[in-house]
């Protein structure tokens, strides 16, 4: 219990705290209850919320007791943006991706032993306050000098198209979060990203005022590349961990695509390798970049952390077995499927197309003379047997999981052979 502040600061997992040396001493004296909040303001938590997940699971694992609150209550209003109003989701939609957070989050937690997890919906105990109540012992805590000088706050007031009452609302609301949770389970430490800082802070000053207790709040610090770019945007959007909103395969080649500047920072953060095998790797980097192990391992452990073992060990065996490094008829519909969803396709006819014909109908060859070039010359592939033939006929026999086969020209160029539409 003693070293976590100092194992989270190496891991860069730690931006602000209150008072630190508070915190250390509370952390240190022993069991410390404390809480995070995932608002469903969408069907699936995303490589941000996963840094949040991490922390948790490092404290827990320090022998502190985490609340997982999923915002059955604040998802309703949603945290205020910079960019404007948020469209307010239906009761319904509201509840049902409360039920998908629950679900994501209980996978990195422990729910039993002496420091087991508690998952907790703020909707519980706000939908129950009625607006007098709210008013009188809630609202008379806080000042509108400090929540119009909240950073968002003040930017959408000065836009054009101003606050609503409602999102203005939303940090007394996180802050009576706090309040609850320490009346109920004696939570004393908030955590979450950088950017809510102002709304912990609401939640630390509202139990000070309202209960006459000292509790504490800790943020870790928002996620970019080496160029000071921002981290985990997609072509497809947000790093997302539902695997029906981004396969185990896509989520596994994210993290296999890191750069090398900056594999050995997300290898502290979004991993619990010890700094013994983080230092062996980040020596790797530097002397054999071109093996990209590090970057092997860090997909590996944060696919297994997100989608489990047996979905990493699929996606690997896809990844491997895509361009020669495995056998592509053990791989299942699905898994198949994810690894060549951004691959190009063409339609054949089972029984009639030959391999000349694939290369051009896949776009991997502009005409057929190409084609019958690539063949010639020994870079024509069909599931990752060479075919020198170039009247070789694609059969049924020759169709992988869900009527496909796949056409390779050279080591890297792949496409898709599709009986199907």
């Amino acid at each position: 219990m003693t070293d976590i502040l100092s194992e989270l600061r190496w891991r860069g997992l730690i931006a602000q705290t209150t008072d630190a040396e508070a915190l250390a001493e509370a952390l240190a004296a022993g069991p410390v209850t404390y809480y995070c909040g995932f608002d469903p303001t969408a069907p699936s938590l995303h490589h941000g919320h996963l840094v949040q997940l991490v922390l948790m699971r490092h404290l827990q694992r320090a022998g502190h007791r985490p609340l997982a609150l999923v915002g059955g209550a604040t998802g309703m209003i949603g945290d205020p943006r910079m960019s404007g109003e948020r469209v307010l989701n239906d009761k319904e939609t509201v509840a049902a991706w409360t039920d998908r957070l629950r679900a994501q989050i209980e996978r990195f937690l422990d729910f039993s032993g002496d420091n087991a997890a508690r998952m907790v919906n703020n909707l519980d105990w706000t939908a129950e306050l009625s607006a007098i109540d709210f008013l009188r012992d809630i609202g008379k805590h806080y000042r509108l000098g400090t929540m119009l000088a909240k950073e968002t706050v003040a930017r959408r007031l000065a836009s054009e198209e101003g606050i609503s009452f409602t999102e203005f609302s939303y940090q007394i609301l996180q802050g009576n979060d706090f309040r609850e949770l320490f009346r109920r389970y004696g939570c004393t430490l908030q955590t979450g990203g950088n950017d809510q800082w102002g709304n912990l802070l609401s939640g630390v000053d509202l139990v000070h005022k309202a209960e006459g207790a000292r509790v504490h709040a800790m943020t870790t610090p928002l996620i970019t590349k080496a160029d000071g770019t921002k981290f985990g945007k997609t072509e497809g959007g947000a790093v997302w961990l539902a695997p029906d909103m981004m396969s185990p395969y896509a989520f596994f080649q994210f993290w296999l695509n890191t750069a090398d500047a900056d594999v050995v920072g997300y290898l502290k953060v979004f991993t619990f390798l010890d700094r013994e095998r983080i230092g062996e790797l980040e020596a790797a980097v530097a002397e054999r970049p071109q093996a990209r192990e590090a970057q092997r391992v860090l997909a590996r452990e944060v696919t297994t952390l997100v989608h489990g073992a047996d979905a990493c060990e699929r996606v690997e065996a896809a990844s491997a077995a895509l361009f020669g490094r495995g056998d592509l008829r053990t791989l299942d519909e699905g898994t198949l499927a994810d690894a060549v969803a951004e691959v190009p396709r063409g339609r054949v006819t089972a029984g009639e197309t030959t391999i000349v014909d694939a290369l051009v109908a896949t776009g991997l060859s502009s005409s057929r003379s190409e084609a019958r070039r690539t063949v010639g010359d020994g870079g024509a592939y069909l599931n990752n047997e060479k075919i020198t033939d170039p009247d070789r006929v694609i059969g049924a026999e020759d169709l992988l999981a869900g009527g496909v086969a796949l056409v390779r020209r050279g080591r890297r160029n792949l496409a898709v052979a599709t009986t199907q539409g």
